[in-house]
């Protein structure tokens, strides 16, 4: 059943954003999950000792410390292995993904789809723009050798409508983030601008830290920073303009960025595959199985790997005059 109140869906409405706390519970959610993970840079340091990138594969460290000291040793941030999504060029056929069972039992988490009913109504889909984000101390990252940038750091402003085609501009994308660590103003929260989504698509340039809001559309209120615990929620609209701190703290933030819609609708990214999360009409057509989820981006993957993909994943120009 719907779970926000009144009162949140208000706040959700005007505002553009809604926090809600503790709606993920840390032990049979995000503790497994984080389980998986570890599995995952297991056998990413395996990889990289085997091939001597690394001088060990640091197996007694913390998670999070030795995630660091992986990226660290290796001068190089191994994101695409944890992701449970493709790049947007050059897949190829051994890309790395990470579409395990803890990932997707999230994705579909009771809870947290009551909670998505309440906004999107009863029949929801996963859209597949859906990304895991480890955030090492900015310090401690490995820096692009062409830009003299971390090669993790903030998330520049910008609206989720605008890393997506024109296909999706009618219909209503609910971007749904939440951290499995701690995320406070030192681990590099997210920070919105509040009503920003009454002001529609603003216009987004291409630039070396990712895709942001030119800097003439940007709104001219101070930001609302939001630090969060691990299972706490925010909900956004496609619209509403947010960004993320620097990581100043000496622990990796690890956070999921998930996108829900009605179903029926275009995605916006038509190239990956989303599913039926809940359905009250007809729910024998939600996906409940996480190897044929699996199978579905090993399915996508073969297919770009073996065509030249050319389709655009967004629609905005490099020689856009606002952006000079």
């Amino acid at each position: 059943m719907p779970s926000l109140n009144p009162t949140q869906l208000e706040q959700f409405h005007r505002q553009g954003y809604l926090v809600v706390e503790g709606l993920l519970d840390v032990e049979t959610v995000i503790a497994p999950v984080m389980r998986e993970y570890e599995g995952v840079l297991d056998r990413l340091a395996a990889e990289l000792h085997a091939d001597g990138t690394i001088a060990s594969t640091y197996r007694d460290l913390p998670f999070q410390e030795r995630l660091t000291r992986v990226y660290q040793e290796s001068d190089k941030v191994h994101a695409q292995y944890f992701d449970f999504s493709l790049p947007q060029g050059n897949v190829q056929p051994d890309t790395p993904f990470w579409a395990g069972p803890a990932v997707f039992q999230t994705l579909i988490n009771e809870a947290l789809l009551d909670a998505v009913e309440s906004i999107v109504g009863p029949e929801i889909y996963s859209n597949p723009v859906q990304h895991i984000r480890l955030k090492p101390p900015e310090r401690l990252t490995p820096v692009n050798a062409d830009t003299g940038l971390p090669q993790v750091g903030i998330t520049p402003w910008h609206q989720d409508n605008g890393v997506v085609l024109p296909e999706a501009d009618d219909g209503e994308i609910l971007t749904v983030w939440f951290s499995l660590t701690d995320a406070l103003a030192e681990h590099g929260c997210l920070q919105v601008f509040p009503r920003s989504h009454q002001h529609g698509l603003l216009h987004h340039c291409r630039r070396p830290i990712g895709l942001s809001v030119a800097e003439p559309q940007l709104p001219s209120q101070d930001p609302v920073v939001l630090p969060m615990k691990a299972g706490d929620v925010l909900f956004l609209t496609q619209l509403t303009c947010h960004s993320s701190l620097s990581n100043v703290s000496d622990t990796v933030r690890c956070s999921f960025d998930l996108r829900y819609q009605p179903t029926g609708k275009p995605t916006g990214r038509p190239a990956f595959p989303g599913f039926v999360a809940r359905s009250r009409r007809q729910p024998a057509t939600e996906l409940r199985d996480p190897a044929q989820w699996e199978q579905m981006w090993r399915d996508t993957r073969d297919r770009m790997a073996q065509e030249e993909y050319k389709a655009p994943f967004n629609r905005w120009s490099v020689d856009d005059a606002v952006c000079a």
